[in-house]
C-alpha cells in the first residue's frame, strides 16, 4: 500500500464528558473470576472425579481368592455358606493359625512361609491343614510323601475344567464332577490323588501324624463366580467344613520372600506394561514434533483483502487513547511523528531511528528566526497535556510548526 500516512496532527480528538470516571486496564478481581472460572471448575471435577474412584476403589484392592473379597476372583461366598452352616470362621495373619492351632486352617500361599515358619506350622498340629498350590519346600515340610508331578516327569500344570473325582475321597464323591486345575501332584503311598489330569492330579489328600493335608493346584474353584457351577460348591464346603472352626490365614505379601535378599529396584516396582507406553509416547512426541516443525516452503507475500483508510487507523488509535485517559502516549505519538517528518525536511540526520534533538532545535531555529530554540523544544520534548485542551493545542502548534518549517 502506497502513500503517506495523513499526520496524527490531524487526528480529531474530542474532549471526554466532563466528569467521566478515567477507564483503567488492569486486571479486576471480577475479570480474573469470569477469566479462570471454567479452568477451576475442571480442576474442581478433576479432583472430584478422583476423590470418587479413590472411594470406591477401597472395597476391591484385595487379592485374588482373598475371603474379605466379594469381586469375582474373591472367596467371601464359601465364608458366606459355611457360616450359614454354622462354623466358625476367623482370619489371620499369623501363620501358625493362633495358639493351639485350628481345626482347619486355609493356607492361599505358603510358599511365601520361612523355614521356621513352615516347621512352626509343621507342629502346631492341625485337624485339617488346605495348602493351595504349595512348592516343594511347603510340600517336604507339611505334606510329606506328596510331590510335584513334573519330579517324576509328569505335567507341572494343567488348565482348570470340569474333570469327574476318579477318587475315593468322600468329599470328591459326593462333589461330583468340580472345575479343578492348576498345579499338578502326586499322591505317594499314604495319599489319595483325585480329578487326575494326566500323570498327575490337582488335589490330593494325605493323613499325617498331625491330621489330615489337602493339597490343591488351584483355588480357583473355591472363587465367588466358579463356585455355583458344577459340584464346586459342594467340593469346598467338603474341604473346608469337615471341622467346627475355619481358620483362613492372610498372605503378608509385604514380607520378603524366603531366601530372597535383593533389595527391589525402581524398575522392579513399575509395571512392563508401563515401559511399552512411555515408547509409545516418545513416538508420538516425536510424530508431533515432526509435523508442528514442517516447513512448507518459503515465506509469500499477501495483499491485504481489505484496505483500511490511514484515518480510520488513526481514529482508532485516537480513541483507544482517548478512552484509556493516555494523554501523555497521545503527545508523544504526535511529537515523535512530527520529529520524523520536520528532520529530512531540515537535512537533520537520524540516530538510531530518530534525530537528535538538540540539532533538530538547533535546525528549526535556524528555519525560523524569530522563534527560538528553547521554545522549539518544549513543543517537540516538553512535559505530556494535562488535559485533553492542552492536547488539542498541542497538536494544533505542532501542525503550525510543520507548515512554517516548509513554507518559511
Amino acid at each position: 500500500m502506497t502513500g503517506t500516512v495523513p499526520a496524527p496532527a490531524a487526528t480529531p480528538v474530542t474532549e471526554a464528558p466532563s466528569g467521566a470516571a478515567p477507564t483503567s486496564l488492569a486486571p479486576t478481581p471480577r475479570g480474573l473470576w469470569r477469566r479462570g472460572r471454567w479452568y477451576l471448575a475442571f480442576l474442581a471435577a478433576l479432583l472430584l472425579g478422583a476423590v470418587i474412584v479413590a472411594a470406591l476403589g477401597r472395597d476391591h484392592d484385595y487379592p485374588p481368592l482373598d475371603p474379605r473379597s466379594y469381586d469375582r476372583d474373591g472367596a467371601h461366598a464359601v465364608v458366606a455358606l459355611l457360616e450359614r452352616q454354622g462354623l466358625t470362621t476367623e482370619f489371620t495373619t499369623d501363620p501358625g493359625g493362633g495358639p493351639g492351632g485350628a481345626d482347619t486352617l486355609v493356607l492361599p500361599e505358603p510358599d511365601l512361609l520361612g523355614p521356621d515358619q513352615l516347621r512352626a506350622l509343621a507342629a502346631a498340629r492341625h485337624r485339617r491343614l488346605v495348602l493351595i498350590a504349595p512348592g516343594p519346600d511347603a510340600l517336604s515340610a507339611l505334606a510329606p510323601g506328596i510331590r510335584m508331578s513334573d519330579e517324576d516327569g509328569g505335567l507341572p500344570y494343567a488348565s482348570p475344567r470340569n474333570t469327574e473325582p476318579g477318587c475315593p475321597l468322600p468329599e470328591a464323591v459326593r462333589a461330583g464332577s468340580a472345575h479343578l486345575g492348576g498345579m499338578l501332584y502326586t499322591s505317594g503311598s499314604r495319599g489319595q490323588g483325585c480329578y487326575p489330569r494326566g500323570h498327575g492330579y490337582p488335589l490330593v489328600g494325605a493323613t499325617t501324624a498331625g491330621g489330615d493335608v489337602i493339597v490343591l493346584g488351584s483355588g480357583s474353584f473355591l472363587q465367588n463366580e466358579q463356585l455355583a457351577k458344577d459340584g464346586n460348591a459342594s467340593l469346598a464346603l467338603g474341604l473346608l467344613g469337615a471341622q467346627p472352626r475355619l481358620t483362613w490365614q492372610l498372605p503378608d505379601y509385604s514380607a520378603p520372600l524366603a531366601g530372597g535378599t535383593r533389595q527391589k529396584t525402581f524398575d522392579d516396582l513399575i509395571p512392563k506394561g508401563w515401559h511399552w507406553a512411555s515408547y509409545q509416547l516418545a513416538v508420538a512426541a516425536v510424530l508431533a514434533a515432526l509435523w508442528r516443525g514442517r516447513r512448507l516452503g518459503p515465506v509469500v507475500s499477501e495483499d491485504l483483502p481489505v484496505v483500511v483508510r490511514a484515518a480510520e487507523t488513526t481514529e482508532g488509535r485516537a480513541r483507544l487513547y482517548r478512552r484509556a485517559n493516555a494523554r501523555g502516549h497521545a503527545a508523544q505519538a504526535l511529537r515523535r511523528a512530527a520529529a520524523h517528518r520536520l528532520a529530512p525536511a531540515l537535512g537533520v540526520p537520524l540516530r538510531a531511528g530518530a534525530p537528535d534533538p538538540d540539532a533538530l532545535c538547533a535546525a528549526v531555529a535556524d528555519r525560523l528566526p524569530g522563534r527560538p530554540a528553547g521554545d522549539v523544544r518544549a513543543l517537540l520534548y516538553g512535559p505530556p497535556p494535562t488535559d485533553d485542551a492542552a492536547l488539542l493545542r498541542l497538536a494544533d502548534d505542532l501542525d503550525t510548526l510543520e507548515r512554517q518549517v516548509r513554507n518559511p
